[in-house]
C-alpha cells in the first residue's frame, strides 16, 4: 500500500447489486472528506459506471480495485453484477462471489488496510480480514436497513417473542423457515451483523426510521 501520512486507509466490499453502488459509493465521498483514503473493491462490470461518476478531485482518494469471480459456464463476466441478469442466475451469482474469497484475501494482503467496511451477504469478508487483525464493519446500504437489521435481531434473540411494533412480524411459516436455519440469505445477514467490529453502519432516514435507531 502506498504510504499515505496521516490517513486512515479503508476497504470496502460491496455486493454485485447495482443498487447498492451508490449508498457504498456516497459513504466512500462522505469518508475522504475527514482524511479517509478509500479501495472501493466490486467486479470490473460493476466498476465500470462508478468510473464516470468519480470527479478528478475525488479519484485521489478512492481508488477502485477489481474483484474477480471464478469463470464459470453459466456466468460470463458481463453477468457478474445484478443489473440485467436473469433471475435464475442469482445463486450462481452468490457462489461465483463466495469463490472469489481467496482473491479478496490476496487483496487484502497486499493493500494492508486499517478498516473493511462490507456489504451484508460477504460473510467471507469479515472473517478473512480478523484473521489478519484488521477490524471489519458492516454497512446496511438501504433505505429501511434500520427497521430490518432491528427486527431480524429482535427475531434471532427472542424467537417466539412479539416485536415491539405488532405492525411488523412475520407469518407462521416464514418463522419456522427462519427458526431451521433454512434461509442462507437471512443466515448471512445475521452472521454479518455479529462479525461487525462493535457497530454497524446503516444508511437511513430519521424520519423513517427513528423508533428503530433507539
Amino acid at each position: 500500500m502506498d504510504a499515505r501520512h496521516n490517513t486512515i486507509s479503508v476497504l470496502m466490499l460491496l455486493w454485485l447489486a447495482h443498487g447498492h453502488i451508490s449508498p457504498f459509493l456516497e459513504l466512500a465521498v462522505k469518508l475522504t472528506t475527514r482524511n479517509f483514503h478509500i479501495y472501493f473493491c466490486s467486479t470490473p462490470i460493476n466498476l465500470g459506471p462508478i468510473k464516470q461518476k468519480l470527479s478528478k478531485k475525488h479519484s485521489l482518494s478512492i481508488q477502485l480495485g477489481e474483484l474477480h469471480l471464478p469463470s464459470l459456464p453459466d456466468l460470463p463476466p458481463h453477468y457478474h453484477t445484478t443489473n440485467g441478469q436473469p433471475p435464475h442466475l442469482m445463486p450462481i451469482l452468490k457462489k461465483a462471489l463466495d469463490m472469489a474469497s481467496p482473491n479478496f484475501n490476496t487483496i487484502l494482503k497486499k493493500l494492508k488496510p486499517d478498516l473493511v467496511i462490507y456489504d451484508f451477504l460477504q460473510l467471507w469478508a469479515p472473517s478473512l480480514a480478523l484473521s489478519l487483525n484488521i477490524p471489519a464493519v458492516d454497512f446496511m446500504p438501504m433505505t429501511m436497513s434500520a427497521t430490518m437489521s432491528s427486527f431480524f435481531l429482535h427475531l434471532a434473540n427472542n424467537l417466539g417473542v412479539q416485536y415491539p411494533s405488532p405492525e411488523i412480524y412475520l407469518r407462521e411459516y416464514e418463522v419456522r423457515k427462519f427458526a431451521n436455519d433454512s434461509q442462507d440469505g437471512d443466515r448471512r445477514l445475521l452472521e454479518c451483523f455479529e462479525q461487525s467490529s462493535e457497530i454497524i453502519l446503516i444508511k437511513t432516514f430519521r424520519t423513517y426510521n427513528n423508533l428503530y435507531l433507539q
